[in-house]
């Protein structure tokens, strides 16, 4: 029985492809993107997170479970050493006001399916479907593969959200099963790209030549960052890029946003990009105008 590992099921998303959806979050992706606002998602495997505002006082049910010790208190704030954690979820089940949270779960093909069935309905009556997101899908591709033949047995159309770092090899495994691709371009410049997300581009950009020339249906995602690939430069080069594909039409825009923030401190990561200044409306009005310019269809924050 193939299993893999999510961290969430969105019901009832109208974000992630055509209609309402059922969106499904893988755990693992390739990439560090500081401005990512899930994640959660980056690590492959589970992790435990902190509320501190729910930890109540003088209250060490948690440290008494934990049979790696990997939990202590510094000044009354409970602390998680991760070289330790196997996120087992003991101190989870031990606390009681829920200040402790696991973050991951294995489930199999057959769970995945069973949420996802019990919204076909909404699936039909919109014109939806199911979006597999993350994370990073094809980091998971036996998984990912398994649910892509269920869903096409129950004639579920299928939307693929991904940051096109995998093998060529497991994309082309994938093809026929999805009926649309979410594609994220995030930075032109192949030093300045690695430098933000810790990888090249180069295989995502020749993923995604590879998909347009299979003539498959996508949309490009492009995250919109102040003072990293908002400039004039980068917004010109992406323009360039996805014109010389040929059957591209549709961009999203995605301005960055802080909701991710609280993530960060929760799970004890820091964010470089927490005090970012936001772009404004011009701004953004401007970089729409740039890509009709190039006669795409452009939409802002889907």
């Amino acid at each position: 029985m193939v299993k893999g590992t999510i961290f969430d099921i969105k019901k009832y998303s109208i974000h992630d492809g055509p209609g309402i959806r059922t969106t499904i979050f893988f755990k693992g992706c390739p990439l560090r993107c500081g401005w990512c606002h899930n994640p959660e998602g980056q690590l492959a495997k589970p992790e435990i997170i902190v509320k501190s505002y729910r930890c109540l006082k003088g209250c060490d049910a948690c440290l008494a479970v934990c049979e790696r010790e990997a939990l202590s208190k510094a000044n009354k704030f409970l602390i998680i050493d991760k070289r330790k954690c196997n996120a087992c979820g003991k101190c989870v089940d031990a606390c009681s006001s829920e200040a402790l949270e696991k973050i991951g779960r294995k489930v199999s093909v057959q769970e995945v399916m069973g949420e996802i069935e019990k919204d076909m309905i909404f699936h039909d009556e919109s014109g939806g479907g199911v979006t597999f997101s993350g994370g990073e899908p094809l980091a998971q591709p036996d998984f990912l593969s398994g649910l892509l033949e269920k869903c096409k047995e129950n004639d579920i159309h299928i939307t693929l959200d991904t940051c096109g770092h995998a093998a060529w090899k497991t994309l082309e495994k994938v093809l026929d099963k999805v009926d649309l691709f979410l594609y994220d371009l995030k930075i032109m410049e192949e030093k300045k790209h690695k430098e933000y997300t810790g990888q090249s581009n180069r295989l995502i950009l020749e993923n995604l030549r590879n998909l347009a020339k299979k003539g498959k249906k996508i949309i490009i995602r492009i995250p919109l960052i102040p003072g990293i690939n908002a400039d004039e430069e980068n917004i010109k080069a992406s323009a360039e890029f996805i014109r010389s594909l040929g059957n591209i039409q549709q961009i999203s825009l995605l301005p960055y946003h802080r909701l991710g923030k609280d993530k960060y401190r929760r799970l004890r990561r820091r964010n470089s990009f927490s005090s970012l200044d936001l772009l404004s409306e011009e701004r953004i009005k401007k970089i729409k105008k740039a890509f009709l310019d190039y006669k795409f269809n452009v939409t802002i924050g889907e």
